[in-house]
């Protein structure tokens, strides 16, 4: 799953990461990766701190340009293009929110349409909680409150 969520960024990156003379081409991969850990690291942060009804309305609902999700994945990436790689933080935001907001849509919609068995909300929450929970009965609850 990790790997698929990998090439699904990477797939996204065109313009933002491997076209972009800020980002040496040495570090593009390393960035790309950095992009995958925030989607990562913001769902785990969301799941873990009881979050878990607003996040299955974000990959549930309209409206993906105010979704909180996207907004917190592009700053936590902006960080790590600011910390990691020197880039200014009005220019980190900018190849963030190029990068992150097509590759979140993206997953979104491959969660939402079920083809990709690893894009379903259930599968990467179980995957992200290290498989030590069935998350299928537990989202089906979140999404009837």
């Amino acid at each position: 799953m990790f790997e698929k969520l990998f090439m699904l960024v990477k797939n996204n990156a065109g313009t933002a990461v491997m076209d972009n003379p800020l980002i040496p081409e040495k570090s593009r991969e390393a960035v790309i990766n950095d992009a995958t850990s925030s989607i990562i690291e913001v769902l785990k942060v969301q799941m873990e701190g009881g979050k878990l009804k607003d996040m299955v309305n974000c990959f549930q609902f309209a409206g993906m340009f105010n979704n909180p999700l996207i907004s917190s994945t592009v700053k936590r990436f902006a960080n790590k293009l600011n910390n990691y790689y020197g880039i200014e933080s009005a220019e980190a935001l900018r190849i963030s929110k190029a990068l992150i907001i097509p590759a979140m849509q993206e997953l979104i919609k491959e969660s939402k349409d079920g083809h990709e068995k690893d894009f379903t909300l259930s599968t990467l929450l179980s995957k992200i909680s290290g498989n030590f929970v069935d998350m299928t009965a537990i989202l089906n609850h979140a999404a009837l409150a």
